[in-house]
Parts: structure tokens; sequence; C-alpha cells
């Protein structure tokens, strides 16, 4: 199999694992991504895959763009190598933000050594909740008081990560008893796996939770039939570090541009 081919799957198994739980259709040219009971989240609310680069072509996209995302106070598109260079230019021209993931692939064992900490599969009410509180310290990091979820919009995005299961599974790695981290694996039908949402509290950091938890994943793709797997990191920091020691080459870059109502 050729290396070409062989990222085209990962992009491709990437691109079906973040859509999952997801309306998912085709129109203009383009992939639409929606869930409008989350229409602030990005990954749940984009466009990919698109192929418009004339005027016109673009025109008719970004108005189905509009009708489409009505209930979304964001325009997100993700855009990679086999984006026309047109359509990018224009997403520049417009005012749009970048943000660059770097894709990596990990085609042999894992390296590293994990440790002892106990991993749950995410499954019952209480577990499910946990993993919601963790969700929570993280977006306390991540996002001012104002736009912090309402409880309401909470237990709906919970749902919506419950909805992808299965085929995805979930899990935590404990220590002293309690959930303080977490991360997803899925495995498409194509043999490529996916690891994808590591999280660690800050408290428990640098304690091995984290390269626990990607053994553990990276197992459960290999125990479903994967071969390759696939993780993106955040193109600006410094878990695509860790992620290359353990065994992943970078294989590609996609950007997000996006742009944010007033």
């Amino acid at each position: 199999m050729s290396s070409g081919n062989l990222v085209q799957r990962a992009l491709d198994a990437s691109d079906e694992q973040t859509a999952l739980g997801h309306e998912r259709f085709e129109v203009e040219g383009a992939t639409f991504v929606r869930n409008t009971k989350i229409p602030q989240k990005y990954y749940a609310n984009h466009v990919e895959r698109v192929t418009a680069s004339s005027p016109d072509e673009i025109d008719r996209l970004i108005d189905r763009v509009n009708i489409e995302f009505e209930a979304s106070s964001h325009r997100c598109f993700y855009v990679d190598r086999t984006t026309p260079p047109e359509f990018e230019a224009w997403l520049v021209l417009e005012g749009y933000e970048r943000t660059d993931e770097l894709v990596m692939l990990l085609t042999g064992d894992l390296l590293g050594i994990p440790n002892p900490y106990e991993i749950r599969h995410v499954q019952s009410d209480d577990e499910w909740h946990a993993y919601l509180g963790l969700v929570e310290v993280l977006e306390r990091e991540d996002a001012p008081p104002e736009g912090r979820r309402t409880a309401a919009q909470q237990e709906k995005f919970l749902a919506t990560k419950q909805a992808t299961c299965p085929p995805v599974r979930y899990w935590m790695a404990y220590l002293d008893g309690q959930p303080r981290a977490f991360f997803s694996s899925w495995t498409s039908s194509d043999g490529v796996g996916v690891v994808d949402d590591l999280f660690t509290h800050p408290d428990y950091r640098h304690r091995g939770l984290a390269t626990t938890l990607i053994h553990h994943s990276i197992s459960d793709c290999r125990d479903q039939g994967a071969g390759p797997v696939v993780i993106v990191a955040d193109a600006s920091d410094t878990p695509k570090n860790m992620y290359a020691a353990m065994g992943f080459r970078p294989i590609a870059v996609t950007s997000q541009y996006v742009k944010d109502d007033d």
C-alpha cells in the first residue's frame, strides 16, 4: 500500500470519527456536519471537503452555509490538502481565523511503559456524569465564565457523546479512587483506529495518566481490528512531542478556519 493512500485513509478516518453522532450531508460540493443540540461546538457544526473554487461556486456554498447553520453563532470550515486554494484564499480575505492541527499516525508498536492505573470504560450514569465533571474542569481552563454552558446545555452535550457509543468507547483513568483523566477510541470499517479527546485534570498531570490512557486506547483499537491508529494534535501545543516520542509520526497538517459573530 502506498504511503499516499495510507495518509488519505488516516485523514478519512479522522473526518469520519469527528462527524459521529452528528448530521452529515453533501450539498453545494461540500460536506456539512451539523448538530443543533450543541450549535456552539465547532467540531459538531462545520463544513469540510470543500470543492468550490470559482466565485459563483463559493457564493452558492456560503449562501447555503448561512441557511444550514442559522442556529450557530459561528461559521467553521475544515481545510486540508484537497481544498481548492481559491477557497482558502477567500477565507483569508474574509477575516476567518486559522488554527492548525497536526495529524499523526502510529503504524507499529506504541513505545513507553504504562503505569498500573485503573482504567474504566465509561458506561453507567455515574461514570458519565463523572466524565462530564472533568469536561467542566477542561472548559474552565479554556473558556471565560460567560462562555460556559448552562446545566441544560451540559446535559445536551453529554447526550451527544453518549449517542456515539457504540462504536466510540470512552475511557477514564482513576487515581486515589477518583477519575482524573479521559480519552476515547474508535475503529473505522477501513481498519484505521482513531484516538481522541485526551484530557488530564490539571492537579494530576505529569503522573503518567495520559500515557496509560493512550496505551489502553491503542490496545482497544487494535483489539477492534485496527492496524494504523490516528491522533490529531494542536500544532501549537506540546502534546505532539509526547505523541512523537511514543511512536506516532506526522503525516499531514489540517486547518480550521472560524469566524464568530460579533
